[in-house]
């Protein structure tokens, strides 16, 4: 997979384009590449994906944008397993918010040479989002390519959508996240040194790295933890701000794997939330903490024992 800086190609060749930001990778994305796929295909094209970092929302008013449910790097990883063949990375920038929704379309035709492009049918683009489907659909036809669009994917009667995930998240219903993705709610990340605190009280953790802040669940969960070529390992995972250990507010993702002992400092985990056990909570001492982290491995253990 060819990844791009902005809307250029040095390739000539027609594609099949989409545009998003393609957080979560929900089934709604998977359907819409799935569509995009069989679209080029049909024109001896490649697959391309146009996507926004940082997310819009995130330059415009970063403290209300929502939380992240998929950092770039995941995404990457899910495009390229999906068998996208391009995908162009545009800096959100002040520059990149003033282009027109009309040149917005231009450059998909003039630089990226698009054959054919699949939005969704609620899609705005362009300054002041002043750019829709019947515009796309209008230029696309007047410069020469097609325009189609995808309605959204429904679940139970309820659309699927990123903003669905992260409320189902936040209540703790691993459950009905992992149905929208159609696959159980992941963050991965760098191993990482930590402060020793979990070897100080009896159970190693492996530290994660991630990318933002305000991760969109919290608490301790039972887990599925996957190095590079790994099955999977079981383990319990503590993701939040520790407030027993430290005063700082920066979520930190803590996971303590069963049975495991190789030294992972360096590598990439990819730690799926498999169900939850109990919110973060301030312990009067380490003494208590160490006490309720036994409970929560003995718990995260019998889970495992009677749901393989």
């Amino acid at each position: 997979m060819l990844i791009l800086r902005g809307l250029h190609s040095p390739d000539p060749h027609p594609v099949a384009v989409t545009i998003g930001n393609f957080d979560g990778f929900h089934l709604g994305h998977q359907r819409l590449l799935t569509q995009l796929r069989a679209a080029a295909q049909a024109r001896g094209g490649y697959i391309a994906v146009v996507i926004f970092e940082p997310h819009p929302r995130e330059f415009f008013a970063p403290e209300a944008a929502p939380t992240r449910l998929t950092s770039l790097r995941e995404k990457l990883e899910m495009f390229a397993d999906f068998g996208v063949d391009r995908v162009h990375v545009c800096r959100f920038n002040r520059q990149f918010s003033q282009m027109s929704a009309a040149d917005f379309i231009q450059a998909l035709h003039d630089e990226l040479a698009a054959r054919f492009v699949l939005i969704g049918d609620d899609f705005r683009f362009g300054k002041g989002r002043g750019g829709d489907f019947a515009m796309m659909e209008k230029i696309g036809e007047e410069v020469g390519f097609e325009v189609a669009s995808m309605h959204s994917v429904l679940h139970d009667g309820i659309r699927v959508s990123s903003t669905g995930i992260r409320m189902a998240l936040a209540q703790g219903d691993l459950r009905t996240a992992h149905r929208y993705l159609g696959r159980p709610y992941s963050i991965s990340g760098r191993v990482v040194r930590g402060d020793g605190l979990g070897r100080q009280l009896g159970f190693h953790t492996a530290n994660v790295q991630m990318k933002h802040n305000r991760p969109p669940l919290s608490g301790v969960y039972v887990v599925r933890a996957h190095l590079e070529g790994s099955t999977g390992i079981a383990g319990v995972a503590n993701l939040g701000v520790r407030p027993t250990a430290t005063q700082a507010n920066k979520a930190v993702l803590e996971v303590h794997l069963f049975d495991f002992a190789q030294d992972i400092y360096g590598k990439h985990l990819r730690v799926e939330f498999i169900h939850k056990l109990r919110d973060e909570k301030k312990f009067p001492d380490l003494a208590a903490l160490q006490q309720q982290i036994a409970h929560d491995v003995a718990q995260a253990r019998l889970w495992f024992e009677k749901n393989g």
